[in-house]
């Protein structure tokens, strides 16, 4: 019952947040109370909880992402093999070790690894070892239409290959990781989607703060991954940010031109707070040069 009642009041703040057309809206999801549930991925052995998108009660709400869950293999299980011919996708590999099939290929990953699979490539993973597998699974829609140039087959690297970074629009206080970006891309560490803004990590010292900010055109999801803090979350009727305590584990959907930003709980001596970061264009929106106020990552 509990997971029913929190259901019910994001179905009905995201309502009305487009009726009064005062501040967009957001969904916000707390991982583990999330139900698993089939997707194409599942199978007895690998059971896949929605986070967003596809399998999600507020999946209409949601635009241009397929989806956006958390994939767990127990020991010695394995996925189905899949292919999307309409959609890029992103697996981040959360805890454990596996090994990502892709045709005749097979590639292990491990924690913080993250693959770019582009529009129609084959894949699945299992888990040979004696601990489970957790990995983000992440789908976008790729309209029709002219079309940036193709990634011909997937990409991998590992974040913890990828360089903190200070970018100045965002204060101090929060260094990114740029993980993943567009074939135009010349900062990423792979610069592979059609799509896909922009995955990055974001690392706070303690008490560190991403200044609050909007993005006009694009649609974004916050996943934390480690440690606490205050989710900036729209504005209220008087222009004033407002915060919802935060912890690992949850996750937070924001449509375009919502207020984002974070503040770190973490204290001197604890683990920095992490969060993982992933944007997309709203496909309503005619694409440009996007003006989010506090500039772009």
């Amino acid at each position: 019952m509990k997971t029913q009642r929190s259901t019910l009041v994001l179905v009905i703040g995201i309502v009305v947040a487009s009726t009064v057309g005062a501040e967009p809206a957001f969904l916000r999801r707390c991982v583990t109370e999330v139900r698993p549930q089939a997707g194409d991925l599942s199978t007895a052995t690998a059971h896949y909880r929605p986070i967003f998108g596809v399998g999600d009660p507020n999946m209409g709400d949601v635009k241009g992402l397929v989806c956006f869950g958390e994939l767990t293999l127990d020991p010695g299980g394995s996925s189905k093999t899949v292919s999307h011919p309409d959609a890029e996708g992103v697996l981040f590999i959360l805890a454990g070790c596996g090994l990502l099939h892709s045709g005749q290929e097979k590639m292990p990953v491990k924690p913080n690894d993250f693959v770019y699979l582009p529009v129609g490539v084959e894949h699945g993973v299992a888990n040979p070892s004696q601990e489970p597998l957790r990995l983000l699974v992440m789908g976008f829609r790729v309209p029709q239409g002219p079309a940036a140039p193709e990634t011909p087959k997937l990409l991998m690297a590992s974040a913890d290959e990828v360089q903190l970074q200070v970018l100045a629009s965002h204060g101090p206080t929060t260094q990114f990781k740029l993980l993943l970006g567009t074939t135009k891309s010349t900062r990423d560490k792979l610069a592979a989607a059609r799509q896909i803004n922009s995955l990055f990590l974001m690392d706070f010292a303690p008490g560190g703060t991403n200044i609050p900010h909007r993005h006009n055109k694009e649609e974004e999801i916050y996943y934390v991954l480690r440690g606490r803090g205050d989710m900036v979350a729209g504005s209220d009727a008087a222009k004033k940010e407002v915060r919802y305590a935060a912890k690992e584990g949850e996750a937070y959907y924001f449509t375009r031109n919502t207020l984002i930003g974070f503040y770190s709980g973490s204290k001197e001596g604890e683990d920095h707070a992490q969060i993982l970061a992933v944007r997309w264009p709203n496909p309503a929106v005619p694409q440009g040069a996007s003006s989010g106020k506090a500039g772009q990552k």
